[in-house]
């Protein structure tokens, strides 16, 4: 199930679709294929999440989201970095050097599967996302490029980033927001008692690795210059 966290991978419209083609040609022919290859993506990237929600174990839920946020938003802040470098603009037409095209698809595919992840496990997020600004600012930044790349334009991953956008707080909730994968049976498991009983276990696993790293940093008994 750890192999969920190889798909590493936002968001209301920041920006109309009428502002999002103002450097890129009207007909890309390489940003057309790549939309292609993100629908395969998407796919994989559903079908890992699909597992992991079956897991039906939220302290192993718990762990697994762990590992894979940490992950994801490393690879945003990594992919962030060559896309600023390199000057790329999410309207300009779609990158043919290796190196960008990989961290342009890296910030489009995470930044999706992050959406799905909000939506499925909403209390876990939270408690990872909303104490700690650093993500927010990678996020708001995922989601304006998202916005203007023409990927997400009229398809459904939009709904999934409109809809992430507004559990999350980066824009307001319509008076008809609703999550659609949230059920009654998932708001009893992750709420109140087993929400706070995972939180507990998980800080006793924590703090007893921690001991252990301690012990095995510990001092250590030195060879004589006569043994050497």
């Amino acid at each position: 199930m750890l192999g969920v966290c190889a798909l590493l991978l936002v968001v209301a419209p920041v920006y109309s679709s009428a502002d999002s083609d103002t450097h890129r040609p009207r007909h890309d022919t390489n940003l057309e294929i790549y939309k292609r290859l993100f629908e395969t993506k998407r796919k994989d990237q559903l079908n890992a999440l699909k597992n992991l929600v079956e897991l039906n174990d939220i302290n192993q839920q718990y762990k697994i989201i762990d590992i894979m946020l940490k992950g994801l938003f490393k690879v945003l802040e990594d992919s962030r970095a060559v896309i600023v470098a390199a000057n790329l603009q999410p309207d300009d037409p779609f990158p043919l050097d290796d190196k960008i095209k990989e961290a342009y698809s890296h910030v489009v595919e995470n930044t999706a599967f992050f959406g799905d992840v909000t939506l499925r496990f909403p209390r876990i997020v939270h408690h990872y996302y909303d104490r700690n600004a650093d993500w927010g600012s990678l996020l708001r930044w995922g989601l304006s490029f998202c916005n203007l790349t023409g990927v997400f334009t009229g398809g459904v991953h939009q709904h999934v980033l409109t809809l992430m956008s507004q559990e999350l707080g980066i824009t307001e909730k319509s008076p008809d927001f609703i999550n659609p994968y949230r059920t009654e049976k998932d708001d009893m498991l992750h709420t109140a008692e087993a929400f706070q009983k995972v939180l507990r276990e998980e800080e006793k696993r924590r703090r007893k690795e921690e001991k252990r790293k301690e012990i095995r940093k510990g001092p250590r008994i030195s060879r004589s210059r006569t043994e050497l």
